[in-house]
């Protein structure tokens, strides 16, 4: 087995600082002596060699999954070393969680992509050196090791995410987000030949395919969380009638369960539909903002009030039981304004709409960009109304010029919808915590109090460009850019989700039905 040095000399910039014998502490005593930028490319150096050991991992993992299926029994591999699962025994040789050997579950067995049409009687199946057919190829290799031509194999449609994990374009994280978000394009009825199946699916497939491959060019500037939610997003504007099911059956599973633990505390559990789950969390994100990084230019009273709230020596999670328990006890006659401040909870919801006034089928909320049927936007609009926001092809409302010093809040729902929290890379802050930020300042620049000029930033964030010698510009309608002090940019682009609802993404045609 390679030694800890043997590794590090796979890391360039590690190369040549350790000598055998040499460990950890060593090694982490080179890196204090380094500077900043070295210590990040040993980071990412680093992060190259795990992607390549993480292949071999997971395809390992994809094999221990197949050959610890069912329908294998006690006979199965898990199963004979004494493991419930291929999960449990993943978790037991690897030392990680449960949630992280599933995972490589998953994504192995993605990879195989039915392998175990491959094996033999005896379960194992040794592809011949140099070949494709762990990924996936075309094919299945006969006895002279060329592929039988009489039994071809179509690529499936996450084809694109292998590839790119193969290529390391991809981690395996990225890669179960994308697939899992994605789903599986929608089947044809029951009924129809297999000639006639074959046929309507492709085109549905092809479409879940390019949308993988849009994906994948956004998971450089994505976090993983991120690509999940961007793929839900996608596979429910393609599949309009697939996302109203699967809503109602969120609905239908909502549930609330109390239950008293051995220690004699009552404890709770509680399965939210979507509605229920952004109210919920609008509610505790309005109470405890200012805990939780939201906006500080606020009036004096409410500045106050996030003091005394900061200053609490209740945990955020006593601190959201108290606040529940408030709720429940006023009910319906709680006086909002005492409970919540200046943000009173509600959740927003923003459906884009065409120059013919044709809306989208699905609807998406301002915070945490939840996708959902558009016709829950039509259920709110008998309660609530709508606030109409006219925007032009780069999700940029009209300006109301340099006469206002502070962007209005008709500018801030403006903010919401085009940028969908902090625009910051990596940056995960829903539109609720968000300052509006002018890249061109008031007074050095004469800046103007325009859509197309301001940017929502996080608290942190927004301190950070002011305070950190950073800087934003933006050609015309382009990307924002962010400059670094030392020189370098890096492209602000919306949240993904956004650029897909904005876009011009069509469903599958309407002969596409998912089965019943």
């Amino acid at each position: 087995m390679a030694t800890f040095t043997d590794i590090a000399t796979l890391i360039p910039t590690l190369c040549g600082q350790l000598v055998d014998g040499d460990g950890a502490e060593v090694a982490q005593a080179r890196m204090l002596a380094m500077s900043d930028a070295e210590v990040v490319r040993v980071l990412q150096e680093s992060a190259a060699l795990a992607g390549q050991v993480e292949q071999i991992q997971v395809a390992a993992a994809g094999v221990i999954a197949l050959r610890s299926s069912r329908e294998r029994g006690h006979s199965g591999l898990s199963a004979s070393l004494g493991h419930r699962s291929a999960a449990a025994l993943i978790q037991d040789v690897t030392g990680s969680t449960k949630a992280e050997a599933n995972r490589s579950a998953r994504v192995g067995e993605a990879l195989l992509d039915g392998g175990d049409a491959r094996h033999g009687a005896s379960g194992v199946g040794v592809p011949d050196a140099g070949s494709d057919q762990l990924f996936g190829a075309d094919g299945v290799a006969g006895a002279d090791g060329e592929p039988k031509a009489e039994s071809p194999r179509a690529l499936p449609w996450f084809q694109p995410l292998k590839d790119a994990l193969r290529d390391s374009r991809l981690t395996s994280a990225q890669f179960d987000a994308i697939k899992r978000g994605l789903g599986e394009p929608p089947e044809v009825g029951v009924g129809a030949d297999d000639d006639s199946t074959d046929g309507a699916q492709e085109p549905a497939c092809a479409a879940w395919s390019q949308a993988a491959e849009h994906l994948i060019d956004e998971a450089g500037a994505r976090t993983v969380e991120e690509l999940w939610q961007a793929a839900r997003s996608v596979r429910d504007l393609l599949d309009p009638e697939g996302a109203e099911a699967r809503f109602l059956e969120r609905f239908e599973g909502r549930s609330f369960r109390t239950y008293r633990g051995q220690d004699g505390r009552k404890r709770a559990s509680i399965a939210f539909d979507d509605e229920g789950d952004l109210f919920i969390e609008s509610m505790i994100a309005a109470a405890l903002r200012p805990r939780r990084g939201g906006p500080r230019f606020v009036d004096p009273d409410e500045k106050a009030a996030a003091a005394s709230l900061a200053d609490d020596a209740r945990t955020n999670e006593q601190l959201a039981y108290d606040l529940l328990m408030d709720v429940i006890r006023a009910g319906a006659m709680a006086d909002a304004e005492s409970v919540f401040g200046a943000r009173q909870p509600g959740v927003r919801l923003v459906q884009v709409m065409d120059a013919a006034g044709t809306r989208a089928p699905i609807v998406h909320s301002e915070d945490h960009l939840v996708a959902m049927p558009g016709a829950v936007a039509d259920q709110h609009i008998c309660d609530t109304g709508v606030i109409p926001v006219t925007v032009d092809a780069c999700a940029n409302p009209l300006d109301v010029g340099r006469e206002q010093r502070l962007f209005t809040p008709k500018q801030r729902v403006a903010l919401a919808i085009r940028d969908g929290g902090c625009r910051w890379h990596g940056c995960d802050r829903p539109a609720s915590y968000g300052e509006a930020h002018h890249i061109d300042e008031w007074t050095r620049d004469r800046g103007r109090t325009d859509i197309d000029r301001g940017i929502l930033l996080c608290r942190y964030h927004h301190m950070t460009l002011h305070h950190g010698g950073w800087r934003i510009t933006r050609d015309g309608k382009d990307d924002f850019i962010l400059h670094h002090p030392s020189g370098e940019r890096f492209a602000m682009r919306s949240r993904a989700v956004l650029r897909y609802a904005l876009g011009d993404i069509d469903p599958p045609p309407r002969r596409f039905r998912p089965v019943a």
